[in-house]
């Protein structure tokens, strides 16, 4: 019946083929796994990608990884074309976790089994597991950093704050600010944290596609319009791509001097990047989610899955997709500043010593 079905999918399929990897077809005598990743132009899903691809293979199956590069049409496609050529099973990290579940309603009649990976993917019964951190945790930990740092639970204050979102259409962005929010209202309600822009709603500071020039811009815009006369102490920063294009904005209208240095400005992914900004005291903190574990995690749900057993999950309760709550594995994350990043990222073979030289 897959195979039958397969063929009639071809034929209305066939020219819609805009992959950005190498062709592969499935090979009958070794299961072919699909995986989807949003975009190249990050370093953290290049290295997702690349770690899922040496785990799938040297446990001996094929695999076709794509990259959508932020574009939608792309990524529904590029799954499009693993269902056609008969992967397996898919393991989809999304663009927009709204636009799949069109798509995904093939795999279900395939019985191809999805694993959502990092990103959920909403609106769909078809999602067998989740693989992730605990994103409500990760805003958490960036929330308590600035209470920590500024002294907020000894009463200091009060600080100007501003507040960065992630991008709407990422399922995870509303988790990590709620964390970070649930944690810092009860001093945004007492006036020791004060926003000056009034930008305190997710959809006044959401950065679409987490995009660093989007949030650059706005830093810009706020900074001109209420801190002519003020100073800014602390940036909630949800991604180390958008912290390093707040740090571009700030250090053009005059921080990062003696006289006036930089906020603290949290962030995530452990980026290359803002590692060596935090060595070289310009951002101040990052959280670090080992990929290599989430890749490890997804390699191991599809074993499971392709062997015919269930895969280990440790929450059943987290994540409602609106379709069904799709059962989880979550990794915590940690935090990381210049005091303990050295042990962290570089001794843990995460990150190579000549990165924050």
């Amino acid at each position: 019946m897959k195979i039958i079905l397969l063929s009639i999918l071809a034929l209305f399929l066939g020219g819609c083929d805009i992959a950005i990897g190498p062709d592969v077809q499935a090979n009958p005598d070794k299961p072919t796994i699909g995986i989807s990743m949003p975009t190249q132009s990050s370093e953290r899903w290049v290295e997702d990608g690349s770690n899922m691809v040496r785990l799938l293979e040297e446990k001996g199956y094929e695999t076709d990884l794509q990259y959508g590069e932020d574009i939608v049409e792309n990524q529904l496609s590029q799954i499009e074309n693993m269902i056609t050529k008969g992967a397996d099973l898919l393991i989809i990290a999304s663009i927009d976790g709204e636009a799949l579940s069109g798509i995904l309603d093939q795999t279900d009649r395939l019985d191809i089994p999805v694993i959502s990976y990092d990103r959920l993917i909403m609106n769909s019964e078809q999602i067998s597991y989740y693989a992730t951190f605990d994103n409500y945790g990760v805003g958490e930990l960036q929330a308590q950093y600035i209470i920590d740092r500024l002294g907020l639970e000894e009463g200091e204050g009060p600080f100007n704050i501003e507040l960065f979102a992630g991008s709407p259409d990422d399922n995870n962005a509303y988790f990590f600010w709620d964390g970070a929010m649930d944690k810092l209202k009860p001093y945004l309600d007492s006036g020791q944290l004060v926003v000056q822009s009034g930008q305190t709603e997710f959809s006044q500071a959401a950065t679409l596609r987490w995009d660093g020039a989007t949030a650059q811009a706005r830093m810009d815009n706020i900074l001109t319009a209420h801190y002519a006369n003020q100073k800014l102490d602390a940036i909630l920063s949800p991604y180390d791509g958008i912290s390093l294009g707040v740090i571009s904005s700030l250090q053009a209208s005059g921080y990062g001097t003696e006289n006036r240095p930089l906020p603290i400005i949290t962030g995530q992914d452990a980026f290359a990047a803002s590692a060596k900004s935090i060595m070289n005291d310009e951002q101040t903190q990052t959280i670090f989610k080992d990929t290599r574990l989430l890749a490890e995690r997804a390699v191991d749900m599809t074993e499971a899955i392709i062997n015919g057993t269930e895969p280990e999950i440790n929450d059943t309760e987290t994540y409602d997709n609106n379709a069904k709550i799709v059962p989880s594995y979550l990794i915590d994350p940690v935090s990381v500043d210049k005091e303990n990043l050295e042990e962290v990222l570089i001794e843990s073979g995460y990150l190579d010593p000549s990165t924050i030289e």
